[in-house]
């Protein structure tokens, strides 16, 4: 039985099932419409779905809307551009990489929210999570890393991409929970779905801004497929609704270290949609990420 502080478990369960599938959703869409295009669809396709669960969640729970204080904007505007550029770089990470490859890659994230956590938001977090947390990351560079192969810059592009990724989404995380944490006199719940409906107000604003300027064609390719686009932005907006409840609750880096399990979830898809066969080398990173993700769980 699941206590209210507990909840982030399950949260982050079903928020990193559903960003595998949106990934991979953006993943095909990325050919058509470019890289930022595929990235503009989880904002601009996500912002209606986030208006309609910021409006139940309202009506579930009675709470009010108020103007969030001056503290919330910073933090808001950390996560909504960090992500908007994390978001980018995973994608063109996943032009040059395999899926599964480049989502090993970006699971160093969890390790650099634990130190951007505590450096910003003084999040704590015992020796125990912190071994964790260590484990789990082991476990990701096993999978990631590929024995003997070409070193040339070819080959270390992708890799350094998926990398500074990881980092922009570490910061994206420290953003969102910062500004969830700054929103005062409601639940936890509405807090989430308030910085969630805002954060992705700012991000459709100013990627929909920049394609206009540098890439109106996208815009109206975007237009032709939105019948996958609004899959995608469903998607998107509900993963990204359940990622902001877990933030609510615990500290960034406990939130994207049990996210590691999405790794499990992207050996899946790239096994049965994507035909990409599972390495014994992979296999024992995955015992490892399962592994610190069970020490953290349980400590």
């Amino acid at each position: 039985m699941f206590t209210i502080a507990s909840l982030w478990i399950p949260f982050t369960i079903v928020a990193a099932l559903g960003q595998v599938a949106r990934n991979a959703m953006q993943r095909s869409l990325t050919k058509p419409l470019g890289t930022w295009g595929a990235t503009n669809i989880r904002f601009l396709f996500g912002f209606p779905f986030s208006l309609l669960f910021l409006g139940l969640v309202l009506l579930a729970t009675g709470d009010h809307l108020s103007a969030p204080p001056a503290v919330f904007w910073p933090w808001l505007l950390l996560g909504a551009l960090s992500q908007i550029v994390a978001t980018g770089l995973m994608l063109l990470a996943m032009n040059d990489r395999s899926f599964v490859v480049t989502t090993a890659y970006l699971k160093t994230e969890a390790i650099q929210t634990a130190i951007f956590g505590f450096v910003f938001l003084g999040d704590h977090l015992t020796w125990l999570k912190v071994l964790a947390i260590m484990i789990a990351t082991v476990g990701v560079v096993i999978t990631a890393l590929r024995p003997g192969g070409d070193k040339s810059f070819a080959e270390l592009k992708p890799t350094i991409t998926g990398l500074v990724a990881a980092a922009a989404f570490a910061l994206s995380a420290v953003g969102f929970r910062g500004a969830i944490i700054n929103v005062p006199d409601v639940s936890f719940v509405t807090a989430a779905s308030i910085t969630l409906a805002l954060g992705l107000f700012v991000q459709t604003l100013v990627l929909t801004i920049y394609l206009l300027w540098r890439a109106p064609d996208v815009l109206r390719g975007i237009l032709r497929l939105w019948r996958p686009s609004m899959l995608a932005g469903f998607i998107g907006a509900f993963a990204s609704q359940f990622w902001f409840l877990a933030f609510a609750l615990t500290a960034a880096a406990n939130v994207r270290t049990l996210a590691l399990i999405e790794v499990l979830f992207a050996q899946a898809v790239a096994y049965y949609s994507f035909k990409q066969p599972i390495a014994p080398r992979e296999l024992a990173g995955i015992a490892l990420i399962v592994l610190g993700v069970a020490v953290l769980v349980g400590a």
